[in-house]
């Protein structure tokens, strides 16, 4: 086995693969004196759209504002409740919320930990109206079973698709399966704006009140009022947002868009070699996709449970940091955090799978832009922690 060496840089967790192509498109953005919502979003919009096979992509401010949107698209009233995911993201949960929606929350299965689909059904009231699951680190929900709740309760399905660009489910694309599809550009994410987030959705009566709630509920001429057709009068026609993607961030995500499928290589790659080298470590590995399906190799959770591995989650954190190696916690579980303790009443040990797994999970550096060499010495970092 290769000895340890501390390395001379910090490995910044979740950094991504920025090239030359990005960087000319958001000078020229610059340069043109168009900076805000124009040409590059509608052009980013349409990559995405045939990228995914949906019918209409709507470009916005997060995938936070992409769940907001379209729980209120989904006709979400006060009272309303939507079923999710306790191992989630705090903004899917806060989406719902503020739509004025109650969140209901339902554990997850222990192997791939998702939404554990044998305890929606469970969960659903005549208040129930939505299910948002959440495809966690790139692999997809058993969503056969989801849509056969949803259409069995008259229920609308919300894919929070942070994690899940890539992901396919029976060769379906993630995003599509449901009536809406959100998905991040987070700086982590696979594909990067710094900030932004898409929706996908197939009626194009509900993707044109996208585009109004997404710009403070101002009519369509309200998106070209600055352009060179001349000045366009708008109509403010609901109590919309500020939700819009600019053309600098957009300028950023045709590129990554772009080499999106070189980049899942490149983490599919990295997330085969941990796989076989940390066969024979004392941690739980993710759950790979099932055949047919594809995983977006998002993240690369790993679980430190002391009992196998002689030292705490947070201590092994604490480990990895002094070796300069920068990683993640995916996720905490809803109902460890105070405020849905106040709110909701919520206890971790209710849903229990999720409190484990939060309390034990550590996301290991999985982007594009990992050298060989990188890999290496996140591989040799844990194996001198566990000995």
């Amino acid at each position: 086995m290769k000895p340890y060496h501390n390395r001379d840089q910090f490995l910044v967790f979740g950094s991504p693969a920025i090239e030359e192509e990005e960087i000319t498109e958001v000078v020229s953005v610059l340069r043109s004196g168009w900076l805000g919502t124009g040409p590059k979003v509608a052009a980013f919009e349409r990559d995405f759209q045939s990228y995914k096979g949906a019918n209409h992509a709507i470009a916005v401010s997060s995938a936070t504002a992409a769940l907001h949107l379209s729980f209120i698209a989904a006709g979400l009233k006060r009272g309303d409740e939507v079923i999710t995911t306790a191992n989630t993201f705090c903004a899917t949960v806060n989406a719902i919320i503020h739509a004025g929606a109650t969140p209901v929350l339902v554990d997850i299965d222990p192997v791939t930990c998702n939404i554990d689909v044998s305890k929606i059904e469970a969960a659903v009231t005549e208040r129930t109206r939505v299910i948002c699951p959440v495809h966690y680190a790139g692999l997809s929900c058993e969503m056969d079973e989801i849509e056969r709740i949803a259409k069995k309760h008259g229920l609308l399905i919300v894919e929070d698709c942070a994690h899940a660009i890539e992901t396919q489910y029976k060769g379906r694309q993630a995003g599509t399966v449901g009536d809406f599809g959100c998905f991040s550009f987070y700086v982590t994410k696979n594909v990067v704006t710094a900030e932004g987030g898409m929706i996908i959705t197939r009626e194009e009566q509900c993707a044109d009140r996208l585009k109004i709630l997404a710009l403070h509920g101002m009519t369509k001429d309200a998106w070209k009022r600055f352009g060179d057709a001349g000045y366009k009068h708008y109509q403010v026609v609901e109590a919309g947002f500020k939700y819009n993607m600019t053309d600098i961030q957009a300028a950023l995500g045709i590129h990554q868009l772009a080499r999106v499928e070189k980049n899942w290589l490149r983490r599919k790659e990295i997330w085969e070699i941990y796989s076989e080298r940390l066969k024979g470590v004392p941690v739980g590995l993710p759950a790979p996709a099932n055949e047919g399906d594809r995983h977006a190799c998002h993240l690369f959770p790993i679980r430190v449970n002391p009992a196998n591995t002689g030292i705490a989650r947070d201590d092994f954190l604490n480990e990895m940091t002094i070796r300069k190696i920068g990683v993640g916690v995916h996720y905490l579980s809803i109902p460890e955090h105070p405020f849905y303790q106040k709110e909701f009443g919520w206890l971790p040990d209710t849903f229990p799978e999720a409190k484990q797994s939060g309390r034990e999970t550590v996301s290991l550096p999985l982007s594009a832009k990992l050298t060989d060499d990188d890999v290496e010495d996140v591989i040799l970092a844990i194996e001198d922690i566990l000995g």
